[in-house]
């Protein structure tokens, strides 16, 4: 495998690290306040703006991993064939897709709760749609690769 790839490699795993935390801390302000009836403050804006954008961030690295990959060339070789191999099927299909959409519910979340007028809905735009952009990309997670 190259130097590139083991790099960027390393770099989108550790870097999902920060990604789950920081939409779990998010999340999970987002859900106490949502109960507790807080005000949305400046932190709160900037916690959920961080989860955002680290997100986004780790998509830009994903990206760029996918197409480095030496498992991407196996779409040439193998076609349709990567569907019947449960390894290739998560890493090139499930996994990018699945997180993909994770992100984008992130978004939609950041973005419908700029549009609330209340502190309340807010916090619960937010925690349903950053709760659910976490749990996408929890499942999707290859661990057999990642503590490899």
């Amino acid at each position: 495998m190259s130097k590139v790839y083991n790099a960027i490699l390393t770099i989108h795993s550790y870097w999902a690290y920060l990604v789950l935390l920081i939409l779990f801390l998010a999340t999970i302000n987002a859900i106490v306040k949502f109960i507790t009836n807080k005000p949305f403050t400046d932190k709160d804006l900037r916690i959920s703006l961080f989860g955002l954008i680290v997100s986004h961030i780790q998509l830009l690295i994903g990206i760029v991993l996918y197409f480095v990959s030496p498992r991407f060339s196996q779409w040439s070789e193998l076609g349709a064939g990567v569907m019947k191999n449960p390894l290739l099927r998560k890493v090139l299909l499930e996994h990018p897709l699945t997180n993909v959409i994770a992100i984008a519910l992130i978004t939609i979340g950041w973005s419908v709760h700029k549009k609330k007028t209340t502190a309340k809905a807010k916090f619960g735009k937010i925690a349903f749609f950053y709760m659910v952009g976490l749990l996408l990309f929890l499942l999707m997670i290859p661990y057999q690769l990642w503590f490899d």
